[in-house]
């Protein structure tokens, strides 16, 4: 496994930088109506380049992605670490442009990941949209105040985002995994469980 980047992180952190830090929405419409050329809008141009070409290439096989990534997406890329080498240092580094563009530079190697593979998005925004049913009721499960209750947990959501990502449904085959498990297991002579091949 590799630790992949996040695009909409990096872009967060321009967008917030342009508008002063008055928080994403804001900061949004404040980056629309604002003229003036700086950093953080240039940053912005390059990473908006990136995303109007994942967004022509969104129904594409992972093959047909990857390969528009090299010839497309690849280019941008060395323009901006280019660009990103010539920005740093030119700023305060507390200033939010200056902590934008240390962000963009520690975390580089993890955001042009995904020109190694089709699969990979360009951001982790699915991933996010997967687990903030999970996140936005964590306070009222207060069942995991334990690592192991965590991992308890962990292991459920995983079962239940498989699932859906598989087309099946969560509860569905919840009861299937806990009905087939015990079946699987078997215990050796001196107690040890495991599972056996189905």
């Amino acid at each position: 496994m590799v630790h992949v980047g996040c695009f909409a992180h990096a872009r967060r952190k321009f967008v917030e930088a342009l508008a002063g830090g008055k928080g994403v929405k804001k900061a949004q419409q404040a980056a629309k109506r604002s003229s003036k050329v700086s950093r953080a809008r240039q940053a912005l141009a390059c990473i908006q380049e990136l995303y109007a070409i994942e967004r022509s290439v969104a129904d594409a096989t992972s093959e047909q992605r990857h390969r528009v990534r090299q010839e497309k997406s690849r280019p941008v890329l060395e323009r901006l670490r280019v660009w990103l080498d010539g920005a740093l240092g030119s700023v305060p580094e507390q200033s939010l442009t200056g902590k934008a563009l240390s962000y963009l530079d520690r975390q580089w190697i993890k955001l042009v990941r995904y020109l190694e593979d089709g699969r990979i998005a360009i951001d982790t925004n699915a991933v996010g949209n997967a687990i903030r049913p999970f996140v936005v009721g964590r306070k009222n499960r207060l069942f995991a105040d334990t690592a192991r209750g965590a991992q308890a947990s962990a292991n459920l959501y995983s079962l239940i985002q498989t699932a859906r990502a598989n087309g099946l449904e969560p509860f569905a085959y919840l009861r299937h995994v806990a009905a087939e498990l015990p079946r699987s297991l078997r215990v050796d002579s001196f107690g040890r469980s495991s599972v056996s091949a189905r």
